[in-house]
Protein backbone atom coordinates (compact mmCIF):
# COMPACT_ATOMS: atom_id res chain seq x y z
CA UNK A 1 0.00 0.00 0.00
CA UNK A 2 0.89 3.53 -0.78
CA UNK A 3 -0.20 6.25 1.69
CA UNK A 4 0.14 10.16 1.43
CA UNK A 5 1.08 12.86 4.09
CA UNK A 6 0.53 16.17 3.87
CA UNK A 7 2.64 18.22 6.65
CA UNK A 8 0.04 21.29 7.90
CA UNK A 9 0.69 22.53 11.32
CA UNK A 10 -1.24 25.98 12.23
CA UNK A 11 1.52 27.81 13.59
CA UNK A 12 2.74 29.21 9.91
CA UNK A 13 4.30 32.83 11.04
CA UNK A 14 5.56 34.57 7.60
CA UNK A 15 2.54 33.77 6.11
CA UNK A 16 -0.25 33.74 8.65
CA UNK A 17 -2.96 30.71 8.27
CA UNK A 18 -0.39 29.67 5.36
CA UNK A 19 -1.68 26.26 4.99
CA UNK A 20 -5.39 27.12 4.55
CA UNK A 21 -5.00 30.31 3.25
CA UNK A 22 -6.79 31.16 -0.34
CA UNK A 23 -4.87 30.91 -3.61
CA UNK A 24 -6.09 31.30 -6.91
CA UNK A 25 -9.69 30.77 -5.16
CA UNK A 26 -9.14 27.82 -2.59
CA UNK A 27 -6.95 26.72 0.32
CA UNK A 28 -4.07 26.20 -1.00
CA UNK A 29 -3.57 22.71 0.74
CA UNK A 30 -6.76 21.85 -1.65
CA UNK A 31 -4.33 21.34 -4.68
CA UNK A 32 -2.18 19.09 -2.77
CA UNK A 33 -4.90 16.69 -1.82
CA UNK A 34 -6.43 16.88 -5.04
CA UNK A 35 -3.36 16.06 -6.93
CA UNK A 36 -2.59 13.14 -4.87
CA UNK A 37 -6.00 11.76 -5.00
CA UNK A 38 -6.24 12.49 -8.95
CA UNK A 39 -2.98 10.33 -9.07
CA UNK A 40 -4.59 7.23 -8.06
CA UNK A 41 -0.96 6.13 -6.36
CA UNK A 42 -2.27 6.23 -2.80
CA UNK A 43 -4.57 4.16 -1.17
CA UNK A 44 -4.82 6.69 1.66
CA UNK A 45 -4.19 10.81 1.68
CA UNK A 46 -3.56 11.81 4.99
CA UNK A 47 -2.90 14.97 6.79
CA UNK A 48 -1.23 15.39 9.65
CA UNK A 49 -2.30 18.70 11.67
CA UNK A 50 -2.23 20.15 15.16
CA UNK A 51 -4.89 22.49 14.11
CA UNK A 52 -8.88 21.53 14.09
CA UNK A 53 -9.43 24.27 11.35
CA UNK A 54 -6.92 23.19 8.87
CA UNK A 55 -8.35 19.68 9.88
CA UNK A 56 -12.30 20.85 8.79
CA UNK A 57 -10.33 22.34 5.69
CA UNK A 58 -8.62 18.89 4.86
CA UNK A 59 -11.35 16.74 4.95
CA UNK A 60 -13.48 18.99 3.01
CA UNK A 61 -11.42 18.16 -0.07
CA UNK A 62 -11.28 14.80 0.67
CA UNK A 63 -8.16 13.90 2.72
CA UNK A 64 -8.10 12.29 6.29
CA UNK A 65 -7.34 13.22 9.41
CA UNK A 66 -7.55 10.45 11.49
CA UNK A 67 -5.04 11.83 14.37
CA UNK A 68 -4.14 15.16 15.91
CA UNK A 69 -0.26 16.15 15.24
CA UNK A 70 1.23 16.69 19.21
CA UNK A 71 2.37 19.92 19.91
CA UNK A 72 5.92 18.35 20.75
CA UNK A 73 6.38 17.85 16.61
CA UNK A 74 4.06 21.21 16.08
CA UNK A 75 6.68 23.71 16.15
CA UNK A 76 9.34 25.44 14.31
CA UNK A 77 12.18 23.12 15.04
CA UNK A 78 10.26 19.86 13.88
CA UNK A 79 11.69 18.49 10.71
CA UNK A 80 9.77 16.71 7.81
CA UNK A 81 11.30 13.41 8.64
CA UNK A 82 10.03 13.71 12.45
CA UNK A 83 6.68 14.47 11.12
CA UNK A 84 6.17 11.53 8.62
CA UNK A 85 7.60 9.16 11.18
CA UNK A 86 4.69 10.23 13.56
CA UNK A 87 2.05 9.67 11.00
CA UNK A 88 3.44 6.22 9.73
CA UNK A 89 3.80 5.14 13.40
CA UNK A 90 0.67 5.85 14.09
CA UNK A 91 -1.34 4.68 10.79
CA UNK A 92 0.60 1.04 11.35
CA UNK A 93 -0.64 0.36 15.11
CA UNK A 94 -3.69 -1.47 13.53
CA UNK A 95 -1.35 -3.42 11.31
CA UNK A 96 -1.39 -2.43 8.11
CA UNK A 97 1.69 -2.34 6.38
CA UNK A 98 2.34 0.23 3.51
CA UNK A 99 5.65 0.19 1.12
CA UNK A 100 5.73 3.89 0.17
CA UNK A 101 5.02 7.37 1.65
CA UNK A 102 4.45 10.52 -0.22
CA UNK A 103 5.16 13.71 1.95
CA UNK A 104 3.95 16.20 -0.19
CA UNK A 105 3.86 20.01 0.88
CA UNK A 106 0.73 21.57 1.50
CA UNK A 107 2.03 24.38 -0.27
CA UNK A 108 2.94 23.52 -3.24
CA UNK A 109 0.10 24.09 -6.04
CA UNK A 110 2.58 23.30 -8.66
CA UNK A 111 2.58 19.56 -8.12
CA UNK A 112 0.16 17.61 -10.62
CA UNK A 113 -1.30 13.92 -10.38
CA UNK A 114 1.15 13.19 -13.59
CA UNK A 115 4.24 14.11 -11.38
CA UNK A 116 2.95 12.40 -8.59
CA UNK A 117 3.01 8.93 -10.89
CA UNK A 118 5.96 10.02 -12.55
CA UNK A 119 8.54 10.23 -9.27
CA UNK A 120 6.83 6.69 -8.25
CA UNK A 121 8.06 4.98 -11.16
CA UNK A 122 11.14 6.41 -11.51
CA UNK A 123 11.62 5.72 -7.66
CA UNK A 124 10.84 1.94 -8.00
CA UNK A 125 13.09 1.90 -11.53
CA UNK A 126 16.14 2.96 -9.96
CA UNK A 127 15.67 0.87 -6.60
CA UNK A 128 15.86 4.66 -5.20
CA UNK A 129 15.35 5.07 -1.05
CA UNK A 130 14.19 8.45 -2.00
CA UNK A 131 12.40 11.06 -4.90
CA UNK A 132 11.95 14.17 -4.94
CA UNK A 133 11.30 16.88 -7.98
CA UNK A 134 14.33 19.09 -8.98
CA UNK A 135 15.29 22.03 -11.02
CA UNK A 136 18.15 23.41 -12.29
CA UNK A 137 19.43 26.40 -11.44
CA UNK A 138 19.09 29.51 -13.92
CA UNK A 139 22.49 30.01 -13.93
CA UNK A 140 26.12 28.10 -13.33
CA UNK A 141 26.47 27.74 -9.56
CA UNK A 142 30.60 27.85 -10.22
CA UNK A 143 29.92 31.77 -11.35
CA UNK A 144 28.21 32.69 -7.97
CA UNK A 145 29.57 35.35 -6.69
CA UNK A 146 29.47 36.89 -3.43
CA UNK A 147 29.36 40.39 -1.72
CA UNK A 148 31.33 42.02 1.48
CA UNK A 149 30.11 45.06 3.68
CA UNK A 150 31.30 47.86 1.04
CA UNK A 151 29.65 45.17 -2.02
CA UNK A 152 32.58 44.75 -3.24
CA UNK A 153 32.64 41.18 -5.26
CA UNK A 154 34.30 37.62 -5.20
CA UNK A 155 33.81 34.59 -6.63
CA UNK A 156 32.85 31.10 -4.62
CA UNK A 157 35.02 29.62 -7.35
CA UNK A 158 37.77 31.67 -8.98
CA UNK A 159 39.51 29.00 -10.93
CA UNK A 160 36.13 29.35 -13.16
CA UNK A 161 35.92 32.77 -14.31
CA UNK A 162 37.35 31.66 -17.93
CA UNK A 163 35.20 28.39 -17.74
CA UNK A 164 32.92 28.61 -20.66
CA UNK A 165 29.09 28.02 -19.57
CA UNK A 166 28.75 24.44 -21.73
CA UNK A 167 31.33 23.36 -19.95
CA UNK A 168 30.24 23.69 -16.50
CA UNK A 169 28.50 20.99 -14.79
CA UNK A 170 24.71 21.52 -14.58
CA UNK A 171 23.63 21.77 -10.91
CA UNK A 172 20.15 21.60 -9.60
CA UNK A 173 17.87 22.39 -6.66
CA UNK A 174 15.15 20.77 -4.29
CA UNK A 175 12.10 22.41 -5.74
CA UNK A 176 10.04 21.76 -2.46
CA UNK A 177 7.46 20.17 -3.46
CA UNK A 178 7.03 16.75 -2.54
CA UNK A 179 9.16 13.64 -1.16
CA UNK A 180 8.08 9.76 -2.48
CA UNK A 181 10.01 7.32 -0.01
CA UNK A 182 10.17 3.92 1.21
CA UNK A 183 8.68 3.76 4.56
CA UNK A 184 11.74 1.71 5.73
CA UNK A 185 13.82 4.01 4.91
CA UNK A 186 11.59 6.80 6.56
CA UNK A 187 11.14 4.71 9.47
CA UNK A 188 14.73 3.95 9.48
CA UNK A 189 15.28 7.87 9.38
CA UNK A 190 17.72 7.60 6.29
CA UNK A 191 18.56 11.26 5.13
CA UNK A 192 16.93 12.34 2.06
CA UNK A 193 19.52 13.81 0.40
CA UNK A 194 22.15 10.77 -0.30
CA UNK A 195 23.29 8.39 -3.31
CA UNK A 196 20.23 6.38 -2.80
CA UNK A 197 17.94 9.56 -3.99
CA UNK A 198 16.25 10.36 -7.53
CA UNK A 199 15.92 13.88 -9.03
CA UNK A 200 12.74 14.34 -11.25
CA UNK A 201 13.67 16.93 -13.21
CA UNK A 202 10.99 19.72 -13.57
CA UNK A 203 11.38 22.23 -16.13
CA UNK A 204 13.26 25.78 -15.07
CA UNK A 205 11.04 28.18 -13.79
CA UNK A 206 7.78 25.60 -13.38
CA UNK A 207 7.96 26.02 -9.69
CA UNK A 208 7.70 28.79 -7.12
CA UNK A 209 8.76 27.02 -3.34
CA UNK A 210 6.43 28.84 -1.22
CA UNK A 211 8.10 30.38 2.00
CA UNK A 212 7.54 34.31 1.90
CA UNK A 213 4.93 36.55 1.17
CA UNK A 214 6.86 37.82 -2.09
CA UNK A 215 6.71 33.92 -3.09
CA UNK A 216 2.99 33.80 -2.95
CA UNK A 217 2.70 37.25 -4.81
CA UNK A 218 5.42 35.35 -7.53
CA UNK A 219 3.46 31.33 -7.14
CA UNK A 220 -0.40 33.28 -7.77
CA UNK A 221 1.27 35.43 -11.06
CA UNK A 222 2.98 32.18 -12.39
CA UNK A 223 -0.19 29.64 -11.95
CA UNK A 224 -2.01 32.61 -13.50
CA UNK A 225 0.17 32.38 -16.38
CA UNK A 226 -0.14 29.06 -16.58
CA UNK A 227 -3.77 28.89 -16.49
CA UNK A 228 -4.10 31.30 -19.10
CA UNK A 229 -1.78 29.36 -21.75
CA UNK A 230 -4.33 26.15 -20.84
CA UNK A 231 -7.33 27.84 -21.73
CA UNK A 232 -5.84 29.12 -24.81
Amino acid sequence: MNVAIIPARGGSKRIPRKNIKHFNGKPIIAYSIEAALQSGCFERVIVSTDDSEIAEVAKQYGAEVPFMRPAEIADDYATTLMVIEHALTALMLDGTEYQNCCCIYATAPFVTAKQLKQGLQQMQQRQADYLFPVCEFPAPIQRAIRLDDNTNVAMFAPEHLNTRSQDLTAAYYDTGQFYWGKVTAYLASKPIYSEKASGLVLPKGSVVDIDTPEDWQLAEALFSFYQQRLAV
